[in-house]
């Protein structure tokens, strides 16, 4: 009778060992692997998505890839890159698309493939994506049009230097423009160009349409790089004084431009917040999450000029990705 206690008291014992063990030791959740796939990995506008990235990766302990092309019209590198991605074992896949249409096939295949799609700053056309995280293209256009018409007197003589014409973000800006230029009944669209996302070469193109239609009085441009080099166009050109640039985003050579006269206003997006919202969705898409997504979520934009340029708010939209860096 003792025995057969003493043998139940160690079985006991060893049974509350073992749990012990086990809550001490817990297993670890399983890791989920995202891709973030870029239309490009060289401006500031991409350097605050990706801190935005990988600051909601370390929260949610993703383990996250970054990849993008070297220019921003490479659609077919951008599709390698996503089979790449879906091939290496990437649950996830942020995206931002070089081309709409261009680029469906590819995210149709790694959705196909297994892959949950997240679009964040332009989207494509795929019924694959479960979210959409940006700006409102349209309405962000419309407040560039909008920030001329408040600041210059008269009738307006509009040049517009866009980047591909297959980017969807790019067009929704410009029919935004356009379309409230047209209601305003006091502006005239002189031309639109089409140019690289660089800014030499956005600063060619703007230069070649100065030089034709020296009526133009207001220039738009819709993304960082074509920013810098309409910047760098009006500057070179001695047009500051007669030249209202609105712009897109923020970087050293636009914000020093607003200072010194080549640029006038700018829409500023919230770069990081797309990183952040992009993986945070996977996320959720991953863990069962789904439900509580929004089918679009757009991310605040807003207007500054140098009247507001060192106010607060301003400032911590200027220079969002040097602030959460230090």
């Amino acid at each position: 009778m003792r025995r057969n206690k003493r043998t139940a008291l160690a079985a006991a014992v060893a049974v509350l060992l073992c749990l012990c063990g086990c809550m001490a030791s817990p297993v670890p959740a399983a890791q989920h692997t995202v891709a973030l796939v870029a239309k490009s990995t060289q401006t500031e506008f991409w350097l605050s998505v990706f801190a935005g990235a990988e600051a909601a990766a370390t929260e949610y302990n993703m383990k996250l890839t970054i990849v993008g092309p070297e220019t921003e019209e490479d659609y077919e590198t951008q599709n390698q890159m996503v089979a790449d991605a879906v091939e290496a074992g990437a649950e996830a896949l942020v995206f931002s698309a070089i081309d709409y249409e261009n680029n469906a096939a590819a995210i149709d295949a790694a959705a196909q493939a297994g892959a949950r799609i997240v679009a964040i700053d332009s989207n494509v056309a795929s019924d694959a994506v479960s979210t959409y995280i940006g700006t409102d293209n349209y309405a962000a256009g419309q407040m560039a049009a909008q920030a001329a018409l408040d600041r210059v007197d008269g009738t307006l003589r509009v040049g517009i230097i866009n980047y591909d014409i297959s980017s969807a973000n790019g067009q929704e800006r410009e029919r935004g423009a356009v379309d409230t230029f047209t209601e305003s009944g006091r502006a005239e669209i002189v031309a639109v160009v089409n140019t690289l996302a660089e800014a030499k070469h956005a600063q060619s193109d703007t230069e070649a349409l100065l030089e034709k239609y020296p009526q133009i009085d207001v220039l738009l441009a819709f993304n960082e790089p074509t920013s810098v080099g309409a910047a760098y166009a009006v500057e070179d050109l001695g047009l500051s004084d007669t030249v209202f640039l609105v712009g897109f985003d923020s970087n050293v050579a636009t914000v020093d431009g607003l200072q010194e006269g080549s640029v006038d206003a700018l829409i500023v997006q919230n770069p990081y917040a797309m990183g952040y919202l992009g993986i945070e969705s996977a996320y959720k898409l991953l863990t069962g999450q789904e439900s509580g997504l929004e089918r679009t979520v757009d991310t605040s934009t807003q207007i500054v000029d140098r009247r507001n340029l060192f106010s607060i708010d301003s400032q911590k939209a200027l220079f969002a990705f040097e602030q959460r860096r230090s």
